[in-house]
């Protein structure tokens, strides 16, 4: 299945607010106490990933309030509520609950007056509060949206991780592909998903992971399902890795157009971030985990400032113009040959 016809996944538009403190105590094992209205409150939904901290909604300014965000209140909101009147810190707060907020969490374990909790009764509006610090709780609640609301897509495939670099092995079926990641995998390498490979983009990065179906499982045509984990160990597998390369397998066909030097970098587009792709005929003979390797050690290579390609380019044009420069001096192809004594 070529790449381009990835299936995609409905993005997710809302989550409920009763849905999102169950995510955070179960996965992130943040303990949320329920602080003020009722269990209605708690069916209220949020749209956006982001979080608001709404100081200057409490000062008076309201005009780019985004109140349909999940509301943070720390130590200086509340150090503002305190320094102010009874009945200013009522009004303040009076005009923040104005609006259609979905949930207030206060944090670095922060209180509010009776009169305040009453009025969020009033209005409807939940309140959670945690002990966690403002700024990492912050962190943990927006990554934990941020992978929720994340647009994803399902590709046919096999992903694994070489020396760190997570491939995607792509190419029609029977060609292969789970054949190399079981050749990968024995080496010590590392299997990601096999068959089915689920891609979330968070922000300009592609995550790839398995489904629950076939986490650290592989199918081997002839022999059929293989447990991964338990034939190779816990080291042989990964949840999830960033891709990084996509792999292309094909059928070896005669006068085909191949990239012989590595000089054109080929990409493939998916969920609208570029993924540098391979394209390898297989011809009987071809050792394609050893290749595959090479490919993750090159990529390396890149990533650390070396070209192995322009490094070759480079050395044939410095050899041009030396020739040019010395037209009337004999010289050999090889000006050297080492002592061989052993």
């Amino acid at each position: 299945m070529p790449l381009s016809n990835s299936e995609a996944i409905p993005i997710r538009d809302h989550i409920k607010v009763s849905e999102l403190i169950d995510r955070l105590k179960e996965r992130i094992k943040i303990d949320l106490e329920p602080y003020a209205a009722g269990e209605k409150a708690v069916d209220k939904t949020i749209t956006e990933a982001d979080l608001h901290r709404p100081g200057l909604a409490l000062a008076g300014y309201v005009e780019l309030f985004t109140y349909q965000r999940i509301q943070v209140i720390g130590n200086t909101e509340c150090n503002y509520l305190d320094h102010l009147s009874e009945q200013a810190r009522f009004d303040a707060f009076k005009t923040l609950l104005s609006f259609e907020i979905p949930v207030i969490i206060l944090t670095d374990n922060n209180k509010l007056s009776k009169n305040l909790k009453q009025l969020a009764e009033d209005r409807e509006i939940p309140i959670f509060r945690t002990e966690m610090e403002t700024t990492k709780f912050m962190f943990l609640l927006r990554d934990l949206l941020e992978d929720y609301f994340a647009v994803q897509t399902v590709l046919h495939g096999t992903m694994v991780d070489v020396y760190g670099i997570g491939i995607l092995i792509s190419g029609k079926s029977g060609l292969g592909k789970s054949e190399v990641a079981l050749d990968l995998v024995e080496r010590g390498h590392r299997l990601v998903s096999d068959d089915v490979v689920m891609l979330t983009k968070k922000g300009n990065v592609l995550l790839a992971s398995a489904s629950e179906m076939n986490k650290h499982f592989m199918e081997i045509r002839g022999l059929g399902i293989v447990d991964v984990m338990s034939m190779f160990g816990i080291r042989s597998i990964r949840y999830q890795k960033r891709l990084e390369v996509v792999l292309e397998l094909s059928l070896w066909q005669d006068n085909q157009n191949l990239n012989r030097t590595g000089l054109n970098h080929d990409s493939v587009e998916i969920l609208g971030t570029k993924i540098p792709q391979i394209h390898l005929p297989i011809t009987p003979g071809k050792n394609i985990t050893v290749i595959a390797e090479v490919i993750a050690m090159n990529y390396l290579l890149k990533h650390y400032g070396y070209d192995a390609a322009e490094a070759f380019q480079k050395k044939i044009k410095d050899h041009i113009a030396s020739k040019k420069d010395h037209d009337d001096m004999p010289r050999r192809a090889i000006e050297y040959f080492e002592g061989d004594l052993e």
